[in-house]
């Protein structure tokens, strides 16, 4: 089947970034089966699928890069082979009607009107689409939409965009946040896809918290200064920006505790989108995250207020309240990604995109960096002038150290020069020697998100 997009308006210079070039949204929804591999060869040992979350506006336009509808992009391997290549949009009440209000007349806000275009995950054997601002949605291995998930009506808030799984015990653990009262509430749901635990957390007004982190033993909660604006949300614009009045800290609590039990720490201002890790050291929580030093001085722009963006640590002393910051890279690295494996305990290695910034406001995808905490070192691979790649994503080879780098680094990698997009994979050991395999997809893949 295929969707048509329609809607383009104004000259090319009037056209914002996240609707031209590879940033712009297809107009089809393609099957494609049996998929060429142009160069190396698939591991055998790869066998799943590989999906990314995108946001593709149905109309063809939208006000900003985050608000276009969700779609997603999946590829297919089976025992050495590409079986298939699938985009589907995640089938939710906007598509249907672009115009539909999530907040109602009487205030209320109908968490099944959702974008979904920001992540995807699996867990207790539901893939879901995740935003900010609702419920998941489910879509089956087909990337077929399914509905969306409240948890056998338990499920009261949005769930977080970035939801975490625990290696250990299995369960998804994630937030919801809000515009309005309770503005933040963390839940956990047990490995089997029960919600078992939801705590509403005291922080000092509504903010936008994208990303939070998990230890083996502790949440934590990024609150910092990128608050929500109602009249800009009003207006239909991005409804946040910063605000040298709210407090930076970062709130520290038992996975299975109570807001009572929140250790808050004062940082520095900044702002948070993605933290690579976390986990414990003796009675320290270390934090491994990309950090801006500010963030959107005019409300949701892409362009400018962005600040300095640095690979950055913090250890909190949960025991003397003291926090501590260093840089660990100073060059601009963003969607930082672990083995699943380490997630909440002490990772050796991550795996980042470097990106700089054009003068329209665009991210300029550089090249993937792979950063070694232990020794300090990194390693990099450009694509040369005209690739750029999506967030990594670590596969690690089976029965490997949990800790060691042994696997593969899958990207989808785009061709400006071409407007062709292959799906590329890296020997994790070493990142910077040439691709493992590369994989034609039948048509591009705009550069999305997770």
């Amino acid at each position: 089947m295929s969707t048509e997009i329609s809607g383009e308006a104004g000259g090319i210079d009037e056209i914002p970034f996240h609707l031209k070039g590879n940033f712009a949204p297809v107009g089809e929804e393609v099957t494609s089966f049996d998929l060429d591999v142009v160069a190396g060869a698939i591991p055998p040992e790869l066998n799943g699928l590989y999906v990314r979350n995108s946001a593709n506006p149905l109309t063809g336009t939208s006000g900003h890069w985050f608000m276009g509808d969700g779609m997603l992009h999946g590829v297919r391997l089976e025992g050495g082979r590409a079986a298939w290549y699938r985009n589907r949009y995640v089938r939710t009440p906007y598509l249907e009607d672009p115009d539909v209000l999530r907040m109602g007349p009487d205030g209320k806000t109908d968490r099944t009107i959702s974008k979904a275009n920001t992540s995807v995950i699996r867990h207790a054997g539901q893939i879901l689409a995740l935003e900010e601002g609702s419920f998941p949605y489910i879509v089956d291995h087909e990337l077929e939409t399914q509905g969306y998930n409240d948890y056998e009506g338990k499920l009261d808030t949005a769930m977080s965009a970035h939801a975490k799984i625990c290696p250990v015990t299995g369960e998804l653990l994630f937030f919801g946040d809000s515009p309005f009262p309770p503005y933040l509430t963390y839940h956990r749901v047990s490995r089997d896809g029960k919600l078992v635990q939801s705590e509403e957390i005291t922080v000092g007004g509504p903010t936008m918290m994208h990303d939070f982190a998990v230890t083996e033993n502790y949440a934590l909660f990024l609150d910092l200064p990128v608050v929500f604006d109602m009249p800009l949300a009003a207006q239909g614009q991005m409804p946040f920006h910063w605000s040298d009045d709210y407090p930076a800290r970062i709130g520290i609590m038992p996975r299975t505790g109570n807001d009572a039990q929140v250790k808050w720490f004062d940082v520095e201002p900044c702002y948070i989108f993605h933290g690579l890790n976390a986990y414990e050291d003796g009675d320290h929580v270390v934090f491994d995250a990309c950090r801006s030093s500010e963030m959107w001085r005019q409300a949701g722009s892409m362009s400018g207020g962005g600040g300095r963006l640095t690979l950055h640590q913090f250890r909190f002393g949960m025991k003397t309240g003291q926090v501590s910051e260093q840089t660990l890279d100073d060059r601009p690295l963003e969607f930082p990604r672990v083995a699943e494996s380490m997630v909440g305990q002490r990772h050796r290695y991550g795996f980042t995109l470097h990106v700089g910034g054009a003068s329209d406001g665009s991210p300029d995808l550089t090249g993937l960096v792979k950063v070694d905490l232990d020794r300090g070192t990194s390693e990099s691979h450009s694509f040369g002038e005209f690739g750029k790649p999506s967030e990594p994503t670590f596969v690690q080879s089976v029965g490997s150290d949990s800790r060691g780098d042994e696997g593969y680094v899958l990207s989808y990698v785009h061709d400006d020069s071409k407007m062709e997009t292959q799906l590329v994979i890296l020997d994790a050991t070493h990142i910077s020697a040439d691709p493992v395999a590369r994989i034609a997809l039948p048509q591009r893949v705009p550069y999305g998100f997770h």
